[in-house]
């Protein structure tokens, strides 16, 4: 590395270290010296650092797992480059770490890919598309989560049989709006900043004139997918009471014994309860708690301790779902240094809380017989693109959306304006961040056959699941 992690990790507690009482001009410089000890070209360098086991990797990062439930999680890893890209985040976080670094500190998101940006609800009841996923949030160089991005643009458009010139377009231009989303927000009061945010209607307005109608009633869909919705999918009545339906292998009931899991419950509810803001307090405190289930959910997350939580306001017509998900230590951390919070859960939700533009107002941590966890609401019109079979012009369009976004998060976080001098006006980080996109992706596809290998091998254990037969639902993206 042409510069070690110890000035990282000793700014990583402060993403704005030294902003207040430099000048705009001041701090643009500042982001512009880096370049001396850092090239921006530097950052096209990839080759595996010597004595790299990316088998070990990822079994060091199943340690604290449901041990029934990694081989699913392996199962999931199986299915694509993609789906290994996406399950495989412990594996990057050490490459990263043996790569060149800007020194440039802002709030990570630390599992950046394509597949984590999406859209939800906010307070106002608005659909907007924004970052979704920070279980290994923490503040470190700004550009893992660029290159986590850009490299899993080139995984999903190989997934999705486009052609290397198509993945390389798309890159280049994430990459031109992260840098013009930075300048632009490096001129702009830290307010407007910080109450910018993107509409879901932005993925309407890159969709073609005679996509429009099925985009709509696709984003409509998604606002569907409520409390309510959720209250119809996910519960029955059973001897007369309302409870969730034991679905395995997704969803199942708890094999403890009624009385730990009411110590587990109380304890952990007690704890979530006093990590809310007080007026979220006292509406949660209008709900009951009705029942609760096990649910095995993502990828990367298969194996962790994640439970729905079904609870009743004014009558059966007024349902809330909280999901209750594990907070282990960030995978970033062995590299970056310790989180400056205690709890992993409550390291989840200030990075969550730092990098989102608005946030579900359930949204809390808690600690309850060992183990830690953050809560969220589980149906609040959450909906994700569907990236298989996605043409060309619209992996472009919306990969050029998640660096704005991004960037926006980083500009919250960060110092936009010393990322904007890093940066600079030429497109010379741009062009060393799609050379590293293709040679990552490479990588990953390298991973992927010796995983599969290992799977043959009985080295690695795998279950894949049945598929439930579903639906077909046509989409811009599939025509």
């Amino acid at each position: 590395m042409n510069q070690t992690l110890t000035a990282v990790k000793a700014d990583a507690v402060s993403c704005l270290p030294s902003v207040n009482g430099l000048t705009m001009d001041a701090r643009v410089e500042k982001g512009r010296s880096r370049r001396a000890t850092t090239p921006r070209s530097a950052h096209a360098e990839w080759r595996p650092p010597r004595g790299r086991d990316m088998l070990a990797l990822i079994q060091a990062s199943n340690q604290g797992r449901t041990e029934a439930l990694v081989p699913i999680r392996h199962g999931r890893m199986l299915l694509s480059p993609f789906t290994f890209y996406r399950g495989a985040p412990a594996v990057m976080a050490y490459d990263l770490a043996h790569t060149p670094n800007s020194g440039i500190v802002a709030q990570l998101c630390g599992d950046c890919h394509i597949s984590n940006f999406g859209m939800y609800a906010s307070p106002e009841r608005d659909l907007v598309f924004d970052l979704n996923d920070f279980d290994e949030t923490l503040p470190g160089p700004f550009e893992w989560d660029v290159k986590r991005t850009v490299a899993s643009i080139v995984v999903a458009a190989r997934n999705a049989g486009l052609a290397d010139k198509e993945a390389r377009a798309a890159v280049a231009e994430a990459m031109r709006n992260y840098r013009k989303k930075i300048r632009e927000l490096a001129a702009q009061t830290y307010l407007d900043t910080w109450y910018s945010r993107t509409e879901a209607n932005a993925l309407l307005e890159m969709v073609e004139k005679q996509h429009r109608k099925v985009a709509a009633t696709q984003l409509a869909r998604v606002q569907e997918k409520d409390r309510l919705a959720a209250f119809a999918k996910l519960t029955e009545v059973v001897d007369g009471q309302r409870r969730i339906i034991h679905d395995p292998p997704v969803v199942f009931r708890l094999e403890k014994g009624e009385a730990e899991i009411r110590e587990w419950l109380t304890e952990l509810f007690v704890a979530y309860y006093e990590s809310l803001e007080e007026s979220r307090r006292r509406l949660l405190s209008r709900y009951r708690l009705k029942d609760v289930a096990h649910k095995v959910v993502g990828v990367g997350s298969v194996g962790t301790r994640c439970f729905i939580t079904y609870w009743e306001g004014n009558g059966e017509g007024d349902p809330l779902f909280l999901q209750v998900k594990q907070a282990s230590a960030s995978l970033l951390e062995p590299y970056l240094g310790r989180s400056e919070y205690e709890r992993p859960g409550e390291r989840v939700v200030v990075g969550q809380r730092l990098m989102q533009a608005t946030n579900d107002i359930f949204l809390g941590h808690a600690h309850s017989l060992g183990k830690d966890y953050f809560v969220r609401q589980l149906y609040d019109m959450k909906g994700s693109a569907n990236l298989e079979g996605i043409p060309a012009i619209y992996l472009t369009r919306y990969a050029a959306l998640c660096g704005a976004v991004l960037a926006r998060a980083h500009a919250r976080t960060g110092d936009p304006a010393e990322i904007n001098g890093y940066l600079g006006d030429s497109d010379a980080f741009d062009e060393a961040l799609v050379e590293f996109a293709f040679r990552y992706a490479d990588q990953n596809d390298t991973d992927y056959a010796a995983f599969v290998q290992a799977v043959k091998d009985k080295r690695i254990e795998a279950r894949v699941e049945e598929a439930k037969p579903a639906k077909s639902k046509k989409s811009p993206a599939s025509k």
